[in-house]
């Protein structure tokens, strides 16, 4: 595969000529590599990106292979309302991870921003809308569904029984009524029909339950699939990532491993494009200038810390994880107080900071770091937090 460099000069060539000669700049992205169009694409700023990828003579085959997060991040571009050929060609597993990332707000789901995937996902057409449906967790499917609506089931043998007023049938059996005066039921009823053509079981399990499920059990599973595949994406649970804002005695912060660890060298597929560090020798962080000292090995290993380190800052610091700008703005802050760690341990221990990193875990500097400096570091307690507390009380009983 090509040297970054290489895509890199290769994106910036594309960006020229999507400006000037369109034709030319078709000719020159259809003669890359289906993994050097990605790296095109992923290289080149987001507000490029939709016209980079209208250049492509095979889109079905290039947006699938687009990192997770950074194809949510160019449907939020150019708004996900206007995405829907976009989601025509992304596989199931991105679409749900779009939701993942973009359609919840701390422990529940965010129910206007499911409002444009979902109006997306039906403009995309009926098939992209029977995929995501599928692919998504029912629990989900059923959290938006009741949100939005009551259903109504017809007594079997009540004659005399009229159906609810405003209330909409595929079938003659169940009855959708929109909860909200006025509020629009299209993209809904359009997803159900579909379902009530395609996927009997599945339409049925969705109008069962929003008459008999208890919506607490709904969320709960919900926010636990999610929760998993997130892991998956490198985005621990917030407990475990409110772990590196923990708490340390003053003679604990310089403690140091006498050998080095090898603890955090998992590497996982990176939801988002990015490919190296900024650990020039000439960086502003310490910790960074320390990193460009070891070798290859190591730095992998630091790599993945390092990006699995920023993750739970993004958890616990509870920003939203379908921003663009949320990985470099927790990249930043995980540098900034980690090297303040690290400068504090490597003084104490009369050690140079390259072996400091070779020894010591980035999250531990990052913990000795927050120590060192609380004020305005640790994320304010929130709502979401005495929620999910409570929620895990609940679980525990």
């Amino acid at each position: 595969m090509p040297e970054r460099r290489d895509l890199i000069s290769a994106s910036r060539k594309l960006l020229r000529l999507a400006r000037e000669d369109r034709i030319q700049a078709a000719e020159v992205m259809n003669a890359l590599s289906l993994d050097e169009q990605v790296s095109a694409v992923c290289e080149a700023p987001i507000a490029m990106r939709p016209r980079l990828l209208g250049l492509a003579e095979d889109p079905d085959a290039l947006i699938p292979r687009m990192p997770e997060a950074e194809l949510c991040f160019t449907c939020k571009q150019v708004g996900v309302e206007d995405a829907s050929w976009m989601l025509t060609h992304a596989s199931s597993e991105q679409i749900v991870a779009c939701f993942d990332l973009d359609g919840w707000r701390g422990i529940e789901p965010d129910i206007p921003k499911l409002d444009s995937w979902l109006a997306s996902l039906a403009e995309a057409g009926e098939k992209t809308l029977l995929r995501a449906a599928q692919a998504l967790d029912a629990e989900m499917v059923a959290l938006y569904l009741r949100d939005h609506a009551d259903v109504e089931l017809k007594p079997a043998g009540d004659e005399d029984w009229q159906p609810p007023a405003g209330g909409q049938t595929l079938e003659g059996q169940f009855y959708v009524i929109a909860r909200r005066k006025n509020d629009d039921l299209a993209p809904l009823m359009k997803l159900l029909r579909v379902l009530f053509q395609e996927d009997y079981w599945l339409y049925f399990r969705m109008m069962q339950s929003v008459r008999a499920e208890m919506e607490i059990d709904i969320s709960f599973w919900a926010l636990r699939w999610r929760s998993g595949r997130l892991e998956d994406l490198g985005f621990p649970s917030w407990d475990r990532s409110m772990a590196i804002y923990g708490h340390l005695r003053r003679d604990e912060f310089g403690e140091l491993p006498e050998v080095a660890t090898t603890e955090e060298s998992t590497e996982w597929s990176l939801p988002v494009w990015l490919t190296d560090l900024p650990a020039a020798r000439d960086s502003r962080h310490s910790l960074f200038r320390a990193v460009s000292q070891l070798d290859e090995s190591e730095r992998s290993r630091f790599f993945y810390a390092f990006i699995s380190l920023a993750n739970r800052i993004a958890i616990a610091d509870q920003l939203e994880l379908g921003d663009s700008e949320t990985l470099p703005d927790t990249i930043e802050k995980a540098a900034q107080i980690a090297s303040r760690g690290l400068e504090y341990i490597a003084q104490e221990r009369g050690l140079s900071f390259e072996e400091v990193v070779r020894r010591a875990e980035v999250a531990r500097l990052f913990r000795v770091g927050v120590n060192l400096k609380p004020e305005g570091v640790r994320p304010a307690l929130t709502d979401f937090e005495t929620e999910s507390e409570a929620s895990e009380e609940d679980v525990g009983d």
